[in-house]
């Protein structure tokens, strides 16, 4: 085959001086050393594999260098390519493909870009734009592994691969959720299923759960057990403990026998069983417990993996599937030669490709997210304003609150926040954001530094710029500067000392002063440890402008396909949909003729809840309905819907949720009332939708037996007329919003407090979420509000009565415990679906702990007044002031306002207040004689043309 040739080709001195010499051909190592590595890469048999292997993955970087640096360019021959790029592509390339090939890793890059140029050609599958390392590699960029050029970002080869220190090389490729496993599929089909395993992993006994495990076997009750368990620290030793070599003592069950009063005594005059059971535990501690699959660590090997290591079956929970793996864990298992992919699933590259998808589907719009302009007006907004939820990697409320402050408009911004955000490095945003806002200098040690910190402000935030200042400052060579990096890092004392001389003599040779250059490198050694790795900080960052795109040009598809990758986690989605809300995007009920099998997009630019979100309809229903309405056009009622669905596939159960969800709103001219009616309130009266199944059934069963009879004679029973509709009052807000949480755990067509949304806005203070940490509201008054479920009656051991309630508000649910006085003041508040109001004080008060006598704080909520929500308005409120622009009012205003306030009488005063915003004046009137009923007047009055806004004044 082509390696003979290649055999013939060269002679060994070939490979002797092409293996052994630099890139520019140059001698560098001495003939020892140089045999050395020739016996350490496997000897010449080996080397011309590798020299093969090198040669045709030089041919398709050159090739691949084409197309990302020339694309105006086609047919080139690799000779021309290199000629034409310019000087620094070119030596880049040239000495990263020299350190793969002399490293013996070419192999391993063409097998990489082979399943990855797989999973984007043949398969299918969204690839992420790298991760970690790999992103420094040119030679990865010109082969599509990664995705961003790291020329234009400062990123470093060496970073990834250090020519003096030989480590396996590591590139984790993110694929799309469901991508992922078609990949694994894909590449145990193209080298062999003998070839290709997943990494086992070894879960051990800890500390405590050997002492849980021995403790069951040997019957000690449980309650003793825990105990014994609270004895063992978290958090190691106290600080005052040191063990003979006067270091903290690792926290392990030899250590406590020997610190931990309370162990140490059991230990020595406890009872048999109890001594038996921690001495059996000390042995057991640290043993294997478990196995499991790594959760995305793969080896693909040349042979079959069973001639280099043991291999075991183990049942893949996520899949159901039996898998092969190795019984090598994953630091053992590249000591036999084999090597370590990892494949991982990104849940963000199935977001974008949904959504993709959506805008191709529903606006005919194709978006290239692999090309996105860098300078997107409409994406840095949406960073500046910190609308970021959804965002990858940008949604904390911290990250929002800094973007507010950075106003980032540049992707370096990004990538810069994206590395500062985590403990450490966080400390320098604040100076970051003033030194980018000019409130502070931006100022460099020595001028040439600016080169690399420009980007960042002059503040060192990468690994990189650390490697990139060594070489300028210093002459450290790519090695040198790499494993400068490693040893900060990982605080490498005597490597780090080692180095500072270096850096002080190469500094000093390119006439930098001294004690500059110390300055720099105490400054590093505080913060290297702290400084985060560019190449995976760039390409994250590039996922999160691509999101952050798709969010500010298609909104809707965006937070819909975020939505879908979420639904499961029902919290997440509500949290999601206060986002749409806020942003204007409308999130509609699931329906019959609008939703697809997820979260979607209508043709109104409505994000629609899909089928399957409702509970108790499951992925077969779905389908069955959603083929039909796409096969034969919507629906127009549900006896059209009836006729027209097979009632096997879809039964009565799932009518009844599709029903509660509000997804036949709109169809027909029914509503969800009518369906649950029933002629009286026996328990065996069926009720309308019973009805109406049975009449649906009746037809198809009917149509299917098609026999000749009496009957069917006359076509009367196949077209037999459905049963009357009955007449009945629509359900009420509440029930709707009832029925609603029951089958898709959230409210959509509003929320049980949306009638009384002034008194939330203008009388509460706190959400009920903050209830659950009380200590943060020490000292102040509250009031909150919020409809009343889940109500409990008890009685305690004292045989005192008391009594709680789940109050549910836009914020989330806290359970409210009345006890003593405030359960007989306020018990007659504990009834379901009321609304209440509450106000009170929340104190800490110290009281002193009787076995210890230490200290302790303890808050609690004092409740003072408990009334029903909706008559807040008006026993709260002194006046109701409106302000109103003068060049609205006219005689047409004021007969609407007269209107207004006399269907609406009532005991609270009016007030206007009248402005005239080209002047900056206003002025204020009040009235006696007009007097409303405030809560019924509010949202009518905020309606009237020209009025701005409306506000209840308190009662002092």
């Amino acid at each position: 085959g082509l390696e003979e040739e290649w055999r013939a080709r060269f002679t060994e001195e070939d490979l002797f001086n092409e293996f052994t010499r630099n890139e520019k051909g140059e001698v560098v190592l001495s003939q020892e050393a140089a045999e050395k590595k020739i016996k350490k890469l496997g000897g010449y048999d080996k080397l011309y594999r590798i020299k093969y292997e090198a040669d045709y993955l030089e041919h398709l970087v050159w090739q691949g260098a084409r197309k990302r640096y020339l694309p105006d360019q086609s047919d080139l021959s690799d000779q021309a390519i290199r000629d034409a790029l310019t000087e620094e592509q070119r030596e880049r390339i040239i000495f990263e493909l020299h350190t793969i090939k002399t490293m013996g890793f070419p192999g391993y890059f063409l097998i990489v870009s082979d399943y990855i140029r797989a999973a984007r050609e043949e398969l299918g599958v969204s690839v992420g734009p790298g991760r970690g390392s790999a992103a420094g590699s040119v030679v990865a960029y010109c082969l599509w592994i990664t995705d961003l050029d790291p020329l234009r970002y400062d990123l470093l080869f060496e970073r990834f691969l250090n020519p003096d220190r030989i480590s396996l090389p590591d590139i984790d490729v993110d694929f799309d959720d469901a991508g992922r496993g078609r990949v694994l599929d894909w590449v145990t089909q193209k080298y062999g299923k003998e070839r290709v395993a997943h990494i086992i992993t070894y879960g051990t006994m800890a500390t405590k759960s050997s002492i849980a495990d021995v403790g069951r076997v040997e019957k000690i009750p449980l309650s003793t057990v825990n105990q014994l368990k609270t004895y063992i620290p978290d958090r190691g030793f106290p600080e005052n403990i040191k063990d003979e070599n006067n270091k903290p003592p690792k926290v392990n069950l030899h250590n406590c026998y020997k610190y931990v009063p309370e162990l140490k005594d059991i230990m020595e005059y406890g009872p048999d069983d109890l001594r038996r059971m921690l001495t059996y535990a000390e042995e057991l501690e640290d043993t294997n417990r478990q196995i499991g699959i790594h959760a995305c660590g793969v080896i693909i090997g040349s042979q079959d993996i069973t001639n280099v290591a043991p291999v075991c079956v183990i049942n893949d929970k996520d899949s159901g599937q039996d898998v092969l793996v190795t019984q090598y864990d994953g630091h053992v298992v590249e000591n036999v030669g084999l090597i370590k992919m990892d494949f991982l699933g990104l849940k963000n590259l199935t977001i974008i490709k949904n959504c993709v998808r959506m805008i191709k589907k529903g606006r005919g719009e194709n978006v290239d997210v692999d090309h996105l302009p860098l300078d997107d007006d409409l994406t840095y907004k949406l960073f500046c304003e910190g609308n970021t939820v959804g965002v990858f990697q940008f949604e904390s409320a911290g990250m929002q609150k800094y973007l507010r402050e950075l106003q980032p408009h540049v992707i370096d911004d990004l990538i810069a926040m994206n590395a500062l955000y985590r403990p450490g490095p966080m400390d320098n945003i604040p100076e970051f954001i003033d030194r980018k806002q000019g409130r502070k200098p931006i100022t460099y040690d020595i001028p040439v530094m600016e080169k690399y910190l420009k980007d960042t402000y002059g503040i060192t935030v990468y690994q990189e710029q650390v490697m990139l200042l060594s070489r300028l400052l210093a002459g450290f060579t790519r090695g040198q500067s790499d494993t400068l990096r490693k040893a900060m890092g990982k605080k490498q004392i005597e490597k780090m000392n080692e180095l500072e001389v270096l850096f002080y003599d190469g500094g000093e040779k390119n006439g930098h002063p001294k004690e500059i250059l110390s300055k720099i490198w105490e400054e590093w050694k505080k913060f290297a440890s702290y400084a985060f790795n560019k190449s995976h900080a760039a390409c994250y960052s590039w996922v999160a402008y691509q999101t952050a795109y798709l969010k500010a040009h298609y909104p809707a598809e965006y937070m819909a396909a975020v939505m879908t990758s979420a639904q499961t986690d029902i919290k997440r989605v509500t949290e999601l949909m206060d986002d749409c809300r806020r942003q204007g995007v409308e999130v509609a009920a699931p329906s019959v003729n609008a939703s697809e099998m997820d979260f979607s997009v209508d043709t109104d630019g409505k994000i629609r809840f899909g089928l399957q979100a409702i509970s108790g309809m499951g992925e077969a229903a779905s389908s069955v309905i959603i083929a039909e309405r796409e096969k034969n056009g919507p629906f127009k009622d549900i006896f059209d819907f009836l006729k027209r669905i097979d009632m096997h596939s879809v039964n009565k159960k799932n009518l009844e949720v599709l029903i509660k969800a509000g997804a036949f709103e709109g169809v027909g001219s029914m509503h969800r009332a009518q369906y649950f009616y029933k002629e009286n309130a026996l328990e065996t009266t069926p009720t309308y939708l019973d009805l109406l199944v049975r009449w649906a059934i009746r037809r198809q069963d009917g149509a299917a037996s098609n026999q000749m009879s009496i009957f069917s004679m006359s076509t009367e029973l196949a077209e037999e007329d459905h049963p009357p509709v009955p007449q009945c009052p629509e359900w009420t807000t509440l029930e709707r919003c009832r029925a609603e949480k029951e089958v898709i755990s959230t409210y959509i067509s509003g929320h049980p407090l949306d009638d009384f949304r002034y008194e939330m806005r203008h009388f509460t203070n706190i959400g009920v979420d903050q209830l659950s940490a009380l200590e943060t509201l020490s000292g102040r008054e509250v009031a909150f509000a919020g409809m009343v479920s889940g109500v409990k009656d008890a009685v305690s051991a004292k045989g005192d009565p008391y009594g709680s309630m789940v109050l549910d508000d836009y914020s989330g649910s806290y359970e409210l415990r009345l006890y003593g006085d405030d359960y007989t003041n306020f018990k007659n508040f504990l009834t379901n679906d009321t609304f209440v109001y509450c106000s009170g004080v929340v104190r800490t008060s110290t009281y002193k702990d009787k076995k210890t006598g230490a200290d302790r704080t303890f808050t609690r909520l004092r409740i003072s007044s408990m009334m029903l929500l909706g008559r807040v308005m008006d026993k709260k409120t002194a006046r109701l002031s409106f302000t109103v622009n003068l060049a609205d009012i006219n005689e047409d205003f004021c007969n609407r306002l007269a209107k207004l306030a006399r269907k609406h009488k009532g005991d609270v005063p009016l007030q206007a207040i009248v402005a005239d915003p080209s002047k900056g004046l206003s002025l204020t009137l009040d009235t006696q004689e007009l007097r409303v009923a405030s809560h019924d007047i509010l949202a009518e009055l905020e309606r009237l043309p020209g009025v701005v806004s409306v506000t209840p004044i308190h009662k002092q």
